[in-house]
């Protein structure tokens, strides 16, 4: 085991996949000085100009270019900077990417990560703050990860890179600087999600940051003699859907909670699966951002957040609610 942050996770993981394959290369803007938030720092010096590539300000460019090396037999990894600002590339990812194995009859494929930092950060307002990981979920053809600690970093990093399809990886901002415990020899599986927190009473499911919320609430509920079980996602294409319908069977309560806009969000479709497959004693709950444009001033980006004491004192009123 080993103590490092959640954005030194993914750098570990990168740096030993560039190591043992010359296929593996990373492009993006801002590569050359470390990355914006430094995720790349002595990659460069390392692996040189080449296979750590600085590119000019155009997505689309970024983008396109990357799936050309991808379809000539390399495995780029392709950094987006802000997962807002990639919409500039969407028709690339969703209309070529997504789709070049079934449109070659699997003669070609795209097996790429593209790195999409997500999430509200330190008042970083509209722009820069949106979870886009229901638009990408909605996609066939794509993979998409949104790993909650750095031992996931890590390891679904590996998993990301080695795999022969695009994956969309969205890394939450808020957490970067975040340590934990990583083992190295540890490996991830997409579609397999993580039992952070066994429990009896209630079960709580998440993805990213939110997961390491729900966590938290876990301990609040705790102290209320509630039992909470709390399951990250980890990828929520695919999903592991087994993981949560095992957990609703025993808890029968079933509170999904997640950053990204509630209207439309993943979370309703975990709640749709669960409540049409595994009989509930109360009614189904899930929690995510309200439909509104993030604000720049903290006191009103704050009423956008989903907190862990919003998550605990949901799943708290689901254990008050008297079945019919």
């Amino acid at each position: 085991m080993t103590i490092m942050t959640y954005a030194d996770a993914a750098k570990l993981a990168i740096a030993q996949a560039m190591r043992a394959d010359q296929t593996v290369w990373c492009v993006g803007e801002d590569l050359g000085r470390g990355g914006v938030f430094k995720q790349y720092n002595g990659l460069v010096e390392e692996f040189g100009p080449e296979r750590i590539s600085d590119a000019p300000i155009s997505e689309a460019a970024i983008m396109g270019a990357a799936f050309g090396a991808a379809m000539a037999g390399t495995r780029p990894i392709v950094e987006m900077r802000f997962a807002d600002f990639a919409l500039c590339a969407t028709d690339e990812l969703v209309n070529q990417i997504a789709k070049a194995r079934f449109m070659f009859g699997g003669q070609s494929r795209a097996p790429m990560v593209i790195r999409k930092p997500m999430g509200m950060w330190r008042s970083s307002a509209a722009q820069h703050s949106q979870s886009l990981e229901s638009w990408y979920a909605h996609i066939p053809g794509l993979v998409v990860c949104c790993p909650a600690t750095p031992q996931d970093n890590y390891s679904m990093m590996q998993a990301a890179i080695a795999c022969d399809d695009p994956v969309v990886y969205l890394e939450h901002k808020n957490i970067w600087a975040v340590e934990g415990e990583v083992d190295t020899s540890q490996t991830a599986e997409f579609g397999k999600a993580e039992l952070r927190r066994a429990g009896a009473d209630v079960t709580l499911v998440s993805w990213s940051q939110t997961a390491n919320l729900c966590c938290d609430a876990a301990e609040m509920l705790a102290r209320d003699g509630i039992d909470a079980e709390v399951i990250d996602l980890r990828s929520i294409w695919p999903w592991d859907k087994a993981a949560v319908l095992d957990s609703v069977r025993k808890t029968g309560r079933l509170l999904v909670a997640h950053e990204s806009v509630s209207v439309a969000g993943f979370g309703a479709e975990v709640v749709a699966t669960v409540a049409q497959t595994v009989p509930l004693k109360t009614l189904p709950k899930r929690l995510g951002s309200p439909r509104g444009l993030i604000a720049y001033a903290p006191n009103l980006e704050d009423q956008m957040r989903v907190t862990a004491p919003m998550i605990s004192d949901a799943a708290r009123s689901m254990m008050e609610t008297v079945p019919a």
